[in-house]
């Protein structure tokens, strides 16, 4: 009897390690899942503030939305930041990895969770907002709550433009991780507020600034699903890719070359 528990011992050890992988990797999806939710329930939620009908805040124009999009990551980093050091974004998960300063091994649930958190979001926006999404005719105006779409759309340079705001996003991250660390650790969320706001009122002009994969494709995917009373159009597919690829490129890239000037 002895020696067949013996042979059962490995496999038992195994599964039981096995299980509590999993359960934890369940426990950080489910919590970061909530942080990115909390993000785009208020940065989506200022575009249908300012966006659909007989809303307050109609009208209120880019520099409102540009503000509350800095508040918005300013609270998700204010909540995750304990948790799971701020991570709201697939591109900032990889453009860490890529600088060294993430492990590998969170990457996939890290991004899932967000992808999830997205959806979410999005989808209490849609709650929050429906009888003034049942009563806006606009059909693009309702999608432009859920997701991104270029004022001129010429592909090539759009991504152009994703890549370059998400670098600029990421080396300022990286920068502030590394070589000024202990000065804006005292600051907490107040820099990438700062910094979001700058970008979406100096570069978000062409594409509206995604920088961020998840908060793109988890609330597209929120209003391909969603039923909108009146005049809902298609998600705008042909477009999805573009902040999707210009993040995941940008991101990594001002990963590498923040490890070249700060940790190399």
């Amino acid at each position: 009897m002895i020696v067949i528990m013996m042979m059962f011992m490995p496999g038992v050890f195994m599964f039981v390690i096995l299980f509590f992988v999993f359960m934890l990797m369940f426990l950080v999806i489910v919590v970061m899942s909530f942080v990115s939710m909390i993000m785009i329930l208020m940065g989506d939620g200022v575009c249908a503030c300012v966006t659909l009908n007989k809303s307050k805040g109609q009208n209120s124009g880019w520099i409102v939305i540009t503000l509350a999009w800095g508040f918005a990551v300013m609270c998700g980093v204010l909540i995750a930041g304990p948790v799971s050091g701020a991570h709201l974004n697939p591109a900032v998960t990889l453009g860490l990895a890529a600088a060294g300063l993430f492990s590998p091994a969170l990457i996939v649930p890290y991004i899932v969770a967000q992808m999830i958190g997205g959806f979410l979001g999005a989808g209490l926006v849609w709650l929050f907002y429906k009888d003034h999404y049942d009563i806006t005719e606009d059909a693009n105006a309702k999608l432009g709550t859920f997701c991104i779409a270029p004022a001129i759309r010429h592909y090539s340079q759009n991504l152009l433009c994703e890549v370059i705001a998400t670098f600029v996003l990421l080396l300022c991250i990286i920068s502030c991780a590394t070589v000024n660390a202990e000065g804006f650790a005292m600051l907490g969320p107040i820099p990438v507020t700062f910094l979001i706001m700058a970008l979406g009122m100096s570069l978000g002009g062409t594409t509206g600034y995604a920088m961020n994969p998840a908060r793109d494709l988890g609330p597209r995917f929120a209003h391909y699903l969603l039923p909108m009373k009146s005049n809902k159009r298609d998600s705008d597919w042909s477009y999805a890719w573009v902040p999707i690829i210009g993040p995941l490129i940008g991101g990594p890239l001002a990963g590498f070359v923040g490890w070249l000037l700060y940790i190399l």
